[in-house]
């Protein structure tokens, strides 16, 4: 139902140019800018599951084991770790071993300082 109606208010609502009048100048310097995109989508994919928001969230104020996260999640571990692997995988968490326990961390801050960016957006309300 969402969908839809967003749908038909972008095929209604915002005007569309009626030329083709390309601005050669502008396009040739942001080119290269927007192919760097590539790739980016597919971490917004990785993210937009709430769980995995969580965890990045988790690890932006502590390094935690397995059983940390399993727990803060009210999951099983197999489930944590599932999760955790696919931060890993995307260069988002990185880990250690410390005996039989598996610790991870964010790789930088700037994903715990976007998630940070992102709650206060949604805090202030969505226009």
């Amino acid at each position: 139902m969402l969908q839809n109606s967003l749908e038909d208010k972008l095929a209604h609502d915002v005007p569309v140019c009626l030329v083709n009048c390309i601005n050669q100048e502008i396009v040739n310097r942001l080119k290269p800018q927007v192919d760097r995109i590539d790739g980016v989508a597919a971490a917004f994919k990785a993210l937009a599951d709430d769980t995995r928001v969580k965890v990045i969230f988790a690890l932006s104020k502590a390094e935690l084991c397995v059983c940390d996260v399993a727990a803060l999640l009210n999951s099983s571990k197999a489930t944590a770790s599932y999760h955790l692997r696919l931060l890993h995988h995307l260069g988002i968490a990185k880990y250690r071993k410390d005996g039989k326990m598996v610790c991870y961390r964010l790789a930088n801050t700037n994903i715990g300082n976007l998630m940070r960016e992102i709650l206060s957006y949604l805090e202030r309300g969505v226009n």
